[in-house]
C-alpha cells in the first residue's frame, strides 16, 4: 500500500513539473519563479517522505542526465576542476569550487524513479546546494518509449548568491552502435544566470548529450560528451572518458569548454557507490 502511494505521488510530481517546465517554454519569465517554486516544494516532498538524509542529481559530466540511484543505494562523487590558461582569460575572476556530493535513490519502484540529494560545495560560503528528480526509465510503458527525468538543481540558501534554482527535463534512448542520445531542457535565476560578458540576463537554455560504453576496447570504458546551453557560469561544452575500476568505483576525466570567454577546466571526478 505504502508504495503504491508512492508512486501515485511520484506520478503526480511528474506531472506537475512536466507542466510548469512546457508552461515555462511559452512564458518562461512570468513564470520561472513559479516552476521554481513548484521543484522545491516537490525537493521538500521527497524528503519528508524519504527515510534518508540528502543526496546529489546522477549527471554525464556537467549536465543532469535520465540515469538515476537504485532505491537504498548510496552515491558518492568528489569533483575537481583544474584551470587549462591556453584559453580564456585567467584573471576573468571566475572559480569553481570542489563538489562533495551524496545522492541516494528514494523509490521502491521499477517504473516511476526518484533520488534526492545535497552537494557540498568548499571553499564557498552557504556550501550547502539541494537537488533532486523523478522520472521513468526506458521501456517504461513500451520497448520504444525513452527514459524521462524532471528535477532541479542549485537550490542554495544564500539569496541571489547560491540558489541557481534550475529546474529541467530530459529525454533520454539508447540506440544500436550509436549509443544513447539526450535532450533537454532548463531555466534558472535570472539574476545569477547571466550572460558573462554583458551582466545580462541569461538563464535559460537547451541540454544536450551522448554517452557509449565502448566494449571494443574494454568494458571498463565509457566516452561522453555533453553541452548546456546559455553563456552564463553554467554553459559549457564537455568532453571526457571514464574508466571503471571496480564494480563500485570509477573515474571520469574531462575538459570543460565554457560558452563565455573565460577558462576552460580539466575535472576528474571520482563516482563511488555504496
Amino acid at each position: 500500500m505504502k508504495s503504491i502511494q508512492k508512486t501515485t505521488l511520484t506520478m503526480l510530481a511528474i506531472f506537475m513539473m512536466t507542466s510548469s517546465l512546457i508552461y515555462a517554454l511559452y512564458k518562461r519569465k512570468n513564470n520561472l519563479k513559479s516552476i521554481q517554486k513548484t521543484a522545491l516544494i516537490m525537493l521538500a516532498i521527497f524528503v519528508m517522505t524519504s527515510s534518508f538524509t540528502y543526496a546529489t542529481p546522477s549527471t554525464i559530466i556537467w549536465i543532469p542526465s535520465v540515469d538515476f540511484q537504485g532505491y537504498k543505494s548510496f552515491h558518492l562523487g568528489i569533483d575537481n576542476y583544474a584551470y587549462d590558461f591556453k584559453s580564456g582569460k585567467p584573471g576573468s575572476g571566475t572559480a569553481f569550487p570542489t563538489d562533495l556530493g551524496l545522492t541516494v535513490g528514494v523509490l521502491p519502484d521499477s517504473i516511476v524513479l526518484a533520488e534526492i540529494g545535497v552537494d557540498y560545495m568548499t571553499p564557498q560560503w552557504s556550501p550547502f546546494l539541494l537537488n533532486a528528480k523523478v522520472g521513468v526509465p526506458e521501456g517504461a510503458f513500451a520497448d520504444w518509449t525513452p527514459a524521462i527525468a524532471v528535477g532541479g538543481f542549485g537550490f542554495g540558501f544564500l539569496k541571489n548568491f547560491t540558489d541557481y534554482n534550475i529546474v529541467y527535463g530530459m529525454v533520454g534512448r539508447t540506440f544500436p552502435v550509436i549509443g544513447r542520445l539526450e535532450a533537454g531542457y532548463f531555466s534558472g535565476n535570472k539574476k545569477l544566470l547571466v550572460d558573462l560578458s554583458t551582466g545580462k540576463s541569461d538563464n535559460s537554455g537547451i541540454l544536450l548529450s551522448w554517452d557509449r560504453n565502448i566494449p571494443e576496447i574494454s568494458d571498463n570504458l565509457w566516452l561522453a560528451v555533453d553541452y548546456q546551453g546559455t553563456k552564463s557560469s553554467f554553459g559549457a561544452l564537455s568532453y571526457g572518458f571514464a574508466w571503471t575500476f571496480s564494480k563500485n568505483v570509477s573515474v571520469i576525466f574531462a575538459r570543460d569548454v565554457f560558452n563565455a570567454d573565460i577558462p576552460s577546466t580539466f575535472t576528474m571526478q571520482l563516482d563511488i557507490n555504496i
